[in-house]
């Protein structure tokens, strides 16, 4: 507590009182700690009216050292007794994290003296404390004494409720007749509903309150943007303006949310603009999220034209932008960016240097690499798991798989996501046994239980390695042993690593078990396991679901081309490649990179800009002419 120096030795308690009362009420506790401290100095002494504000600025400011010294005062000058000043202690112990003194408290206060205020504050106290089972014993224990259930009574035992107490409780204060009209446990009750993905019952609640603040569009928004419904939270928030309420930020940031999860341009932009309209603009976080936002939507150039308007960019928003380039397929831009981050006063943290290393690992560049682990190193961040996950992974997919192993050993706590990079490294270089080794060490010896993303990393092991029957093995096991439901990535991986072990049969079978909306994309794994093993019928019939379920894509077109190909069917493969023209649809050009001291080089099929185009083609030339007369014959069954 402070001192003031000059301070009247006589004035009386009463204006002591008032001002301790004012800087209370206006938020000034320090202001509050530092009079108490002066009243103090002048011999004067607290009574129950100045002791609970003094407690309840202890509490705003969490400072259980002041709040223990006025607890001293308080038994010094005999207010031990005092109802008012013990439930000033409780809420004081309880907002400072100290669930055994608030609890202590109460149990020592005489049964007449606790109060409904005393009750609520001990329910507070064991909410906050995460003890909700005995906070509903003590609710209970309130109701056998007939004291009245008020709607503070509730508000802070509904937001920690599992569902079935939750339920128990909107029951109870329906009956007592306060959801109506007390608009704070109304959306106490509606957050719990959305807690659990319950927006239809939030929903109902909402339309049955008769007043709503604030808070309650923001929950119900919210709610339907958990669940995954952006246009009933955009028709909430229409519905808001319509009715003169002004959009708060929390509004915006779960609009953004949503539109980010549908990945909406046209929401997107709608949004923003209503955004600008309501005088938000250029403030963190929201524009890191706007960025996250038109990435999602797939839209850079908006992305990077909110990253560009923004003067001071924190952290926060060069990693959004930073990791947009890498997640849509820009990773040199990633990169540059990074490199340009490092020129600023700004530093990067974990989440920026991993998201730059992720670009690396699909740049192939181990140059760029090898530079982040070296600022990682001398910042002192090589210790942080996520940044030790992403040296893994980016070693691995560089090439340097020993590399990756040597950051892995040096893990000291590994975790799920450390195991899984080490085990999709060993699929990826076709390690199979390793990775199975790995995967068993991580069960057995560490007694770690795998998640979908090990499991996705342990069938793309056994594909790449031609493990059929332990990756059959492995799909039952993840359903059967560990409860976890196939995603897409699982059946990808379940249908070319029978694919490509010319398992048609069960591939077939498998594809139409699935899910129909997982069907779309795993028809082209199969595809390209019926060209490698010249099974054109059953590649014709592959071909004919893809194109039915995925029209637009021109990679299915050349898919089926390169198959009839392989059969010598030019008159069918030349019908294929009609197929794209009749739809309009035009490929990309293929395109490939090399680094070369440092420098990474990037060629395009039917391109002649680059700049030692003349002495690459006379080389290949020369080459070519070398392999003919060391009796190599090309396979021209793939159509470029």
């Amino acid at each position: 507590m402070q001192h003031l120096s000059s301070v009247s030795p006589k004035r009386p308690l009463y204006l002591w009182n008032l001002m301790i009362r004012n800087s209370t009420n206006n938020g000034s506790f320090e202001e509050t700690l530092s009079t108490y401290s002066s009243m103090l100095q002048t011999g004067v002494h607290g009574n129950s009216f100045t002791f609970p504000l003094v407690l309840k600025a202890c509490a705003n400011i969490n400072s259980i050292w002041d709040g223990k010294r006025v607890h001293s005062h308080v038994l010094k000058v005999g207010f031990q007794q005092d109802a008012f000043v013990q439930t000033g202690l409780i809420d004081m112990y309880s907002k400072c994290s100290d669930f055994v003194s608030s609890r202590k408290v109460f149990d020592e206060m005489p049964v007449r003296l606790r109060s409904v205020v005393s009750w609520n504050s001990i329910i507070s106290a064991h909410s906050r404390a995460c003890l909700n089972d005995e906070a509903i014993l003590v609710l209970k224990e309130m109701w056998v004494l007939g004291l009245e259930l008020s709607a503070s009574t509730f508000v802070s035992v509904v937001s920690g409720c599992s569902f079935r107490q939750g339920i128990s409780m909107h029951c109870c204060v329906y009956k007592l007749g306060l959801l109506n009209n007390e608009i704070p446990l109304a959306n106490s009750v509606m957050s719990m509903y959305v807690k659990f993905g319950k927006v239809n019952e939030a929903r109902s609640i909402f339309d049955e309150i008769g007043e709503t603040s604030i808070v309650s569009w923001t929950t119900i928004i919210g709610g339907y943007v958990n669940v995954g419904n952006v246009n009933e939270a955009f028709g909430l928030c229409n519905q808001m303006r319509r009715m003169s309420v002004t959009p708060d930020l929390v509004v915006f940031l779960n609009l953004i949310l949503g539109c980010a999860q549908v990945g909406n341009l046209f929401l997107a932009l709608s949004m923003h603009s209503l955004l600008l309209k309501s005088g938000y603009n250029n403030e963190d976080p929201l524009d890191n999220l706007l960025v996250s936002m038109y990435t999602k939507c797939g839209d850079l150039e908006l992305a990077r034209r909110v990253f560009d308007a923004v003067l001071e960019k924190s952290v926060f928003l060069w990693t959004s932008m930073i990791g947009g380039y890498a997640q849509l397929g820009y990773p040199s831009e990633a990169v540059n960016l990074f490199k340009r981050l490092l020129k600023t006063s700004v530093r990067p943290n974990e989440a920026t240097l991993a998201t730059t290393l992720s670009a690396c690992a699909e740049l192939g560049s181990l140059s760029e690499g090898k530079e982040i682990e070296e600022y990682i190193v001398l910042n002192g961040l090589e210790s942080n798991r996520q940044v030790q996950t992403s040296l893994i992974h980016m070693f691995s997919k560089c090439g340097r798989i020993n590399k990756a192993k040597e950051v892995f050993e040096r893990v000291p706590d590994k975790d799920l996501a450390v195991w899984s990079a080490m085990i999709n490294g060993y699929a990826i270089h076709g390690m199979g046994d390793q990775a199975l080794n790995l995967f068993y060490k991580m069960q057995h010896v560490e007694g770690l239980k795998p998640d979908a993303v090990v499991y996705t990393s342990i069938l793309s092991a056994c594909s790449h390695s031609g493990m059929v029957d332990d990756g059959l093995s492995f799909f039952e096991s993840m359903q059967n042993n560990f409860g976890i439901e196939p995603s897409i990535e699982h059946y990808l991986c379940l249908v070319d690593l029978l694919g490509r072990a010319g398992r048609f049969d069960l591939a077939l079978k498998t594809i139409h078990e699935m899910p129909v909306e997982v069907q779309a994309q795993v028809w082209a794994p199969l595809l390209s396991a019926c060209m490698k093993h010249h099974n054109v019928e059953l590649g014709e019939y592959a071909a004919k679901n893809l194109l039915t379920l995925n029209p637009g894509s021109t990679g299915n077109y050349v898919l089926m081309a390169n198959l009839f190909t392989s059969a010598g069917m030019w008159k069918e493969a030349a019908t294929a490649r009609g197929l794209m023209d009749d739809r309009r649809l035009t490929k990309e050009p293929g395109w490939s990179q090399v680094e070369i001291d440092g420098s990474v080089q990037v060629f395009v099929a039917g391109d002649r800009s680059h700049h030692l185009s003349v002495n690459i083609r006379k080389t290949l030339k020369e080459l070519h002419i070398k392999l003919l007369e060391a009796g190599y014959i090309a396979e021209a069954d793939i159509v470029p």
